[in-house]
């Protein structure tokens, strides 16, 4: 039994060597000092957060993870209760699982370009609820291969779409963040999932986990649809460069904070509910780079006149901000001026005062 282990632990001895070969590609970075690690933690969860494609994408992974994640926990029971197999049977299936996966995905290409991302998502669904109720009524070593098989192929359609959705809606900035936070709700998923199908085979039996988690995976199809996979193909995000630099006449120093940043705008009345439509979706932007608070408010002495604002916690968080805005978020800002603005915007910064002992 200890073989195995001791093959796998020197294994990754190969892949220690590989990432110590490995030289990253170099590239022009930020002049601005690094990310402090607690700080990057709040932004990345802040940048979860507003960011509606990533979320998109995280809660479609925990719809099928956490059922999915049945038939991981209970395959060596299957094996060896319900099959009455030993260990090679139970290595018998997992090896199936990995052949259903490395066959699906030379299909991946042709089924993304005919199904979409939801629907192949939705496909992979469905394979792996027939795959737990081909184990759950498995008495034959065929029929646990034939049910593997398929969850290969079912794990790699909806891992590699998932993976892909994550990728798509994430800047470059925090895109290590995003990734993390999609790990971690997919192991998380899976961790919480297995101790609930563990409880439901010892309290209702083997078969009757399998069917549950079945029913929950397709009805996951259902109550999750409205959230839509790969939202952020084709948007451009690539850092825009196109804030100007700020004019100070006061010292700032790196940390000194919170910023206040307010934004006038002078806008048609008649176009009042486009233009403050517009504004909620940049103000998820602001949110999304870093901001933690913002509104828009109206002048009640002067038609058409809104002053948005947004706070971050430190001059050097915003001009972290400035090298955060993407292309995309250049065609929000761009639209906003065409609600019959009178010049540019006025944008002033204000940092909270400090005495000089202070």
């Amino acid at each position: 039994m200890a073989a195995p282990f001791w093959i796998n632990a020197l294994s990754n001895f190969a892949v220690i060597g590989a990432l110590l070969w490995w030289r990253p590609p170099t590239s022009q970075g930020s002049s601005l000092p690094p990310e402090r690690l607690t700080g990057a933690l709040v932004i990345g969860f802040r940048h979860a957060r507003y960011n509606l494609d990533l979320r998109a994408t995280l809660i479609r992974a925990v719809a099928f993870f956490f059922f999915a994640s049945a038939y991981w926990a209970l395959l060596p029971l299957v094996a060896r209760n319900q099959i009455a197999g030993g260990p090679e049977l139970y290595g018998i299936l997992l090896g199936a699982i990995g052949i259903g996966a490395v066959g699906g995905a030379f299909a991946l290409p042709w089924l993304k370009a005919v199904l979409g991302p939801d629907r192949l998502v939705s496909a992979g669904t469905l394979g792996t609820a027939a795959c737990l109720v081909l184990l759950g009524v498995a008495r034959y070593s065929a029929i646990g291969f034939a049910a593997c098989l398929l969850a290969g192929m079912s794990w790699i359609a909806v891992l590699a779409s998932l993976n892909v959705s994550v990728q798509m809606s994430l800047p470059d900035w925090v895109r290590g963040r995003g990734l993390a936070m999609f790990v971690t709700v997919f192991f998380g998923a899976m961790t919480a999932g297995s101790a609930l199908w563990g409880q439901l085979a010892s309290a209702f039996g083997l078969p009757a986990a399998h069917f549950i988690a079945a029913a929950g995976a397709v009805a996951g199809i259902a109550l999750t649809w409205r959230w839509k996979l790969q939202g952020g193909q084709g948007v451009d995000l690539a850092p825009s460069m196109h804030w100007p630099a700020p004019v100070l006449a006061v010292d700032a120093d790196a940390d000194r904070g919170p910023v206040l940043i307010t934004v006038e705008y002078q806008i048609n009345p008649e176009k009042r509910d486009g233009f403050l439509a517009a504004i909620r979706d940049l103000g998820q932007q602001r949110q999304r780079d870093g901001a933690y608070s913002w509104d828009v408010f109206e002048d009640a002495a002067a038609s058409g006149r809104f002053l948005e604002t947004f706070m971050v916690a430190s001059w050097l968080e915003h001009l972290r901000q400035h090298q955060r805005v993407t292309n995309a978020d250049k065609v929000v800002q761009d639209a906003i001026r065409e609600f019959g603005a009178a010049g540019e915007p006025k944008v002033t910064h204000f940092i909270a005062a400090r005495l000089a002992s202070d």
